[in-house]
């Protein structure tokens, strides 16, 4: 069986000290248009950050038997040589980037990743906000799995990619050279992908690189101020309703749904998205109210 380290478990204590050592630098010294720490939120992050280590153990197991399956019933076989690591490491990448862009475009997907994005402040801290019910994901890269890469080995890219994306949260960065700007993620790109601004609500959902938003369109400059968190702020640190939030305004929907099909929208349509109304509105009705969702009607926020 192949083994592989375990690199974000591993880099626990380095992504600690990166927090402590960006927050002392706020306290050296703050530009005017940066937000910095705040306890309570930084709090929330880092109790996000560790429950997901231990919610991930449980998911991995199902994961991991699935993988199996599939890479037991395909006759492919990638070798892990010097020049096949490259393109493991760019496949995985794609995958992430379809993966990502799905969890914004799809609610039920969507209630696991708000998480990420609750945050209304943008510092190495927000990278270890994640979610405790990341169990689909891994249905982007089955196609992986088809193609003979080993289960392991495609965890170990996932890791790597994971690994990456930690420093490009923060906003002591300023934009890097324009050559690495348009191949790799940098926090310039991240800024816009966690802004609640309209221009730039599903933007930038590349792990490593940025060009797969270039080619499919979904990439946004960094231009104006971005504002964090979600069009429709959830105004808690409590990560109990953090981490479940979503859910509970699903289930609302869902008991309010008239019939399958709306109950279908719900879930897998847009995080915005609500039914037309079934008939004419009397002349005094007020529009119809917005999503219970946290994200923006027609997408979503991030």
């Amino acid at each position: 069986m192949k083994e592989f380290p375990d690199v974000i478990a591993w880099s626990i204590p380095a992504f600690v000290l990166l927090v402590v050592l960006e927050r002392i630098s706020y306290l050296l010294h703050r530009d005017d248009d940066e937000l910095g720490y705040a306890a309570a939120d930084t709090a929330t992050s880092l109790a996000m950050g560790l429950g997901s280590v231990f919610t991930d153990l449980l998911w991995k197991v199902p994961i991991a038997a699935a993988y199996a399956l599939l890479y037991a019933l395909t006759p492919l076989r990638v070798a892990e040589v010097w020049w096949t690591w490259p393109l493991i490491l760019l496949a995985q990448d794609l995958c992430y980037y379809w993966s990502h862009r799905g969890h914004h475009v799809i609610r039920i997907l969507w209630a696991a990743h708000v998480v990420h994005h609750s945050s209304q402040r943008f510092n190495l801290s927000t990278a270890l906000r994640q979610p405790w019910t990341s169990v689909t994901g891994w249905i982007f890269y089955i196609p992986m799995i088809l193609l003979g890469v080993h289960p392991a080995v495609v965890a170990f890219a996932g890791s790597v990619n994971l690994l990456y994306q930690f420093w490009i949260h923060t906003e002591r960065i300023d934009k890097l050279p324009r050559w690495y700007e348009a191949v790799f993620n940098t926090p310039s790109h991240h800024r816009v992908h966690h802004a609640s601004q309209g221009g730039y609500l599903d933007r930038n959902f590349g792990g490593i690189l940025i060009v797969w938003d270039r080619l499919f369109g979904t990439f946004a400059p960094e231009g104006e101020r971005c504002v964090y968190g979600l069009t429709k702020n959830i105004g808690t640190y409590n990560p109990i309703r953090v981490a479940f939030h979503e859910y509970a305004s699903i289930a609302r929907d869902l008991r309010a749904a008239a019939g399958w099909r709306q109950r279908a929208g719900h879930l897998f349509r847009s995080p915005g998205w609500q039914p037309a109304p079934t008939g004419p509105l009397p002349a005094t009705a007020a529009p119809p109210l917005p999503s219970a969702s946290t994200a923006a009607p027609g997408g979503s926020a991030g």
